[in-house]
């Protein structure tokens, strides 16, 4: 129990819920842990009845350490009852998209699914456990498509929009996914770039112990295809145009502006004038593939 106490750090709220480092941050990204703001701009706190709250569920703490369990691609495919090169393939095709990666020490790219998704694919596309692969699905990956990466950023986008405490904030994470020379084309003010680079949230706690994983991390970070680069040029423009507008003073304080400490944090997704942060965190919606899919989904 809390005894009495308001809120909790974020390490104290880890020990008191029996969760490792990493599945306490994927807990409060996920919203399975509820934060609020607290002291200092960025500074995030977990409610002591959050706490009580989640001690007094059943199975505590197997339960929630369950709900964000996640697995890497032999043991999700596993879990499917289908071969790794089967899952693999529906993962680069955007069927499931992974909600935590790290790189190792050779550069490459170690994706991790939560198994609750993986369940609950497998129960609703029981067509593409077996059988064929869609024609269309197989054009795609033939043309070299992957959307780990995109639905990786999608999802941490989305995450991050709705915990943003102003426009300046929300344009910040959009920011973030652009490689630098799409970004210096949408905001040709320096000043402008200057406080969206240090407004920009962490997006992932990673250690890369090499030049090969620091490459690998700083990819997966960055939008890279046509169509998701142009998603986020376009919403970018709009989370700017009303940032200058509800707070055009903003940019002059960019050498004083706060750098948002690293951290664990997360709140409800919310609607802004630009539209639903989920719809915004995508680039492109996702393919929606079922045995009957004919097309390939449009690029544009």
């Amino acid at each position: 129990m809390c005894d009495g106490r308001q809120a909790l750090a974020m390490g104290q709220a880890a020990r008191e819920l029996e969760l490792r480092t990493g599945e306490f941050e994927l807990a409060t990204q996920l919203g399975e842990v509820r934060t609020i703001p607290a002291g200092p701009p960025g500074r995030r706190r977990v409610p002591a009845e959050e706490i009580d709250r989640l001690r007094a569920e059943p199975g505590f703490p197997d339960a929630l350490r369950e709900r964000v369990r996640t697995v890497g691609t032999t043991e999700a495919a596993e879990l499917m009852g289908i071969g790794p090169g089967r899952f693999l393939r529906l993962t680069r095709a955007g069927c499931l998209g992974p909600v935590r990666f790290y790189p190792n020490r050779y550069g490459a790219v170690v994706w991790l699914y939560l198994t609750t998704e993986i369940a609950g694919f497998a129960d609703r596309e029981p067509g593409l456990m077996r059988g064929s692969i869609p024609a269309a699905m197989r054009v795609m990956l033939a043309g070299g498509q992957d959307w780990r990466g995109r639905q990786w950023r999608g999802r941490r986008v989305a995450q991050l929009m709705g915990q943003a405490e102003d426009r300046w904030e929300s344009a910040a994470v959009i920011a973030a996914v652009l490689p630098p020379e799409e970004l210096a084309s949408v905001v040709d003010d320096p000043r402008e770039r200057s406080l969206l680079r240090e407004l920009r949230p962490p997006f992932a706690s990673v250690i890369t112990a090499t030049a090969a994983a620091r490459e690998s991390f700083d990819r997966v970070l960055t939008a890279e295809e046509f169509d998701e680069v142009m998603w986020y040029r376009v919403n970018l423009s709009r989370a700017l145009a009303t940032a200058r507008r509800d707070a055009p003073a903003r940019p002059r304080e960019a050498t004083s502006a706060r750098r948002r400490p690293p951290g664990f944090a997360n709140r409800p997704s919310r609607t802004g004038t630009y539209g639903s942060v989920t719809e915004l965190s995508r680039g492109r919606k996702s393919p929606s593939w079922t045995t009957e899919t004919s097309s390939l989904p449009s690029r544009s």
